[in-house]
């Protein structure tokens, strides 16, 4: 049987996912002041369940799945939910790379949640990489804590969900196509939105849907660029091992770090510059890590 594996087609698409996701987070943060978050995360999942519903009503898949993925498809969805709305809200107040950089503390939590919660073996090395991981991600959060106080911390919500979220899209990836579980979860997201705003429109907070033509097309844009982001890094995955593209999705910070340098004439300070470094490096080593222990046996992976 062929080969597959087309590495440098893998790469390729994982640089677009580091051009496109934030991107997506900038038009997040310049509709953020004016445009309510619900009416955000609206847009983003109702763009994704019209663009991809088509496609798998042509394919022939349908929509019908059995009780017990539907459930973990809807926890995969609430939980992609309120990770996007904690982005969206962090970047009301912070920076671009600094939102990014604390958010990328997401592999520590990972490894920490398989060593208690899925009983991995967690070794030395990468017990270390994670506390030096989460100091780099303090020197970030500091600076900002100091301007916008707690706000500052909700990149690391950002982080403990999609952490959550990676685990149980491993179960639900298994046994779904990658555009058919993006569309289902465009539909469910969608509802599950539009039934939160009628039942609790007082917590939801003001919402208005007379925005001009300019606004309508950031929207639209927004759903766009999240949904094409989460394809591309899925087929990137098909192309090329996780171990090759795992240390590249780091270059979405760099990415972001540009963009909002352009956009919002933003850049890091000196200590959240240092604490970027850090957080990159040590996420880095465990990535690495990881990939050298692979290829060992299971008690060299204990020590690890």
């Amino acid at each position: 049987m062929m080969s597959t594996d087309r590495p440098f087609l893998g790469v390729m698409l994982m640089l677009c996912f580091c051009v496109l996701a934030p991107l997506g987070d900038s038009i997040a943060k310049i509709l953020g002041g004016t445009v309510a978050l619900m009416v955000l995360l609206f847009a983003r999942f109702a763009v994704q369940a019209l663009m991809l519903l088509p496609i798998v009503a042509v394919s022939g898949q349908g929509l019908r799945l059995s009780r017990r993925l539907w459930l973990w498809t809807l926890i995969r969805t609430v939980l992609h939910i309120l990770g996007i709305g904690l982005m969206f809200s962090a970047l009301r107040y912070l920076p671009l790379a600094d939102a990014l950089a604390i958010a990328f503390v997401m592999p520590f939590i990972m490894l920490i949640l398989g060593h208690f919660a899925m009983s991995e073996e967690v070794g030395i090395h990468r017990m270390v990489a994670c506390a030096v991981g989460f100091f780099g991600t303090l020197l970030v959060i500091q600076p900002n804590f100091v301007e916008v106080g707690y706000p500052a911390l909700l990149p690391l919500g950002v982080a403990v969900v999609f952490a959550l979220f990676m685990m149980v899209t491993r179960k639900v990836a298994r046994a779904l196509d990658p555009i058919r579980l993006q569309a289902i979860s465009g539909v469910q997201a969608s509802l599950l939105i539009l039934a939160l705003y009628l039942v609790f429109p007082a917590a939801t907070g003001t919402v208005s849907f007379s925005y001009d033509a300019a606004t309508w097309g950031l929207l639209a844009a927004l759903g766009v660029l999240g949904t094409f982001a989460h394809l591309i890094m899925t087929w990137s995955l098909r192309f090329a091992p996780a171990s090759t593209l795992a240390p590249m999705q780091y270059l979405e910070i760099p990415m972001g770090t540009a963009i909002g340098w352009i956009v919002f004439s933003d850049l890091p300070n000196g200590l959240a510059a240092i604490g970027i470094c850090i957080t990159v490096g040590a996420g880095l080593y465990v990535i690495l890590r990881e990939r050298q222990l692979s290829l060992q046996a299971p008690d060299a992976r204990a020590a690890g």
